[in-house]
């Protein structure tokens, strides 16, 4: 991990977050902060950066989610979080953290980091759009996307963990568990080996699942290995997180089961 001044992404978010708060005292019209009504805890992804007239589009993986003081994102490879704080119309940034893979897109990492360096930002918001200009004329073009609902999502698992380390599964049985949530009340998929439904009652961020229905096959190896860990979720009520494209949940034993949306999937439907 490394410590680091954050690229102007976050600070767009931050200044949207803070600009929330005021209200529409800082402006009006659809162009103003003001008249978006929601902005911290959204997912925005960044479309493009513009440094000295270059303009680079983003990879599909660049984007950034602010909380209160908190600010998580990535580059486009590289993964990020820091504390966030505002001043009128401008932000700064405190213990910036970011890791520090091998990036095929490196030229545009460092162009979005040096599109904000030490200067301030000013944001501007009209509907789901936001654009962040530096006073140099740099820019950074970002569009909010909704969270995916946890029901009607096909969710591939794709790791298991304890909350203090995390195991993707193995080869054998990758692609192989999945989850759906219905809204007719159940929950079916697959577990590695053998598919499996069960009663699903959402409540607040908690889901009460009944006990697991499954098919019969004899599963050995990983694949078993896999769904005695994926059958812990049952006949219990386990807390859930969605992070845009990607659910968490976690069982009264500490038990963690990350999932990814099936994207093709979703977009089918």
């Amino acid at each position: 991990m490394q410590t680091q001044r954050l690229t102007p992404t976050v600070m767009a978010l931050a200044a949207a977050g803070m600009l929330t708060a005021c209200g529409t005292e800082t402006g009006s019209g659809s162009g103003s902060v003001g008249s978006q009504p929601r902005l911290t805890g959204v997912h925005w992804s960044v479309e493009s950066v513009t440094v000295n007239g270059k303009k680079q589009q983003a990879p599909g993986d660049a984007y950034v989610k602010i909380g209160k003081g908190k600010a998580e994102g990535n580059y486009g490879c590289n993964g990020f979080t820091a504390d966030v704080s505002a001043d009128g119309d401008t932000v700064d940034f405190a213990n910036a953290i970011s890791t520090k893979r091998a990036c095929e897109k490196q030229d545009f990492e460092n162009a979005f980091k040096r599109a904000l360096g030490n200067g301030e930002l000013k944001a501007a918001v009209d509907g789901d759009r936001m654009t962040l200009t530096t006073d140099k004329g740099d820019r950074v073009a970002l569009t909010s996307e909704p969270d995916l609902p946890l029901t009607g999502t096909k969710w591939d698992v794709n790791a298991v963990g304890d909350g203090r380390t995390t195991a993707s599964l193995p080869k054998e049985v990758a692609g192989k568990a999945h989850l759906t949530f219905g809204k007719d009340g159940m929950v079916r998929g697959k577990l590695g080996c053998n598919n499996v439904s069960a009663k699903a009652e959402v409540s607040g961020d908690s889901i009460t699942l009944g006990a697991p229905r499954t098919t019969r096959m004899m599963c050995e190896g990983a694949a078993a290995e896999t769904e005695k860990k994926l059958l812990k979720l049952f006949d219990g009520k386990v807390t859930y997180k969605l992070t845009h494209q990607g659910l968490s949940l976690t069982t009264d034993d500490g038990t963690v089961v990350s999932a990814n949306a099936d994207l093709k999937q979703t977009k089918e439907r």
